[in-house]
């Protein structure tokens, strides 16, 4: 991967306090951009990512606030232009995973899903939208789920939700394409992330398996991210690329 290929971009990342998010933000700090890591509540983790990069000699900024709350969206952009003049890559990562048996979920459970990780999308997208366009090669990564191709029990909300993300991206990618704006959907699967103590394994982690038997790591998947958002790829487009290790070989 070339060096510093993202010099002078300016990136979005969300919910990127820590595993996949945080990898991804030092990816892209790594490659020259700067960034604007976004948090819903955990300033600390936020700060620790922003001092990383700061000691990676890139500059970064933190935002805190719900994918969910279109004001807090539009702050977060404004923030990006305000303080860096520009802004070029929006990485869509926040998302909630929840699980539960589709008898027992109550509608609040499903909406409170799909407002994060879909509506969340949506709005993120649509307050960076006009500063993309100025970007002349503006870039959306959305952060798709293993589950969303293959099922999985006790996860309706979760599957629906990273499905439609799929469905948006599609979309984006033809509505966008005249604003020389590229949009991607890079799908994480069986990644070793740190999880609540309290908080069981993912049913999918225990009945799927990658060709090498071991897990990914963050890193894998915020290489993926990185190479999309870079020069070498603006051919690439409404794409749904897998970083699962050959868990699933599907298309």
């Amino acid at each position: 991967m070339a060096i510093n290929e993202l010099s002078g971009k300016v990136a979005i990342v969300t919910g990127a306090g820590r595993n996949i998010g945080r990898a991804i933000a030092l990816a892209l700090a790594e490659g020259g951009a700067s960034i604007v890591i976004n948090v819903r509540s955990n300033r600390a983790e936020a700060e620790a990512v922003a001092r990383e990069i700061e000691v990676l000699g890139g500059k970064a900024l933190v935002h805190i606030g719900d994918v969910a709350d279109a004001a807090a969206d539009q702050a977060m952009a404004d923030m990006a232009v305000k303080h860096f003049g520009r802004l070029d890559i929006l990485v869509n990562n926040a998302a909630l995973r929840r699980e539960k048996p589709f008898a027992e979920m109550s509608y609040a459970e499903w909406r409170e899903i799909m407002d994060v990780t879909l509506d969340g999308a949506f709005l993120c997208t649509k307050a960076c939208l006009p500063a993309l366009k100025k970007s002349g090669a503006g870039t959306i990564v959305n952060i798709g789920g293993l589950s969303a191709h293959t099922g999985s029990k006790d996860r309706a909300h979760v599957v629906t939700a990273k499905a439609g993300i799929i469905g948006f991206t599609r979309a984006l990618a033809h509505d966008l394409a005249s604003d020389d704006i590229t949009v991607n959907c890079v799908v994480p699967g069986l990644i070793g992330t740190t999880r609540p103590k309290d908080k069981p394994v993912p049913a999918l982690h225990l009945t799927h398996q990658t060709i090498s038997g071991a897990r990914g790591r963050p890193e894998d998947v915020a290489a993926m991210v990185r190479f999309l958002c870079g020069p070498a790829t603006r051919y690439i487009t409404g794409q749904a690329i897998h970083a699962n290790g050959g868990a699933y070989l599907g298309a």
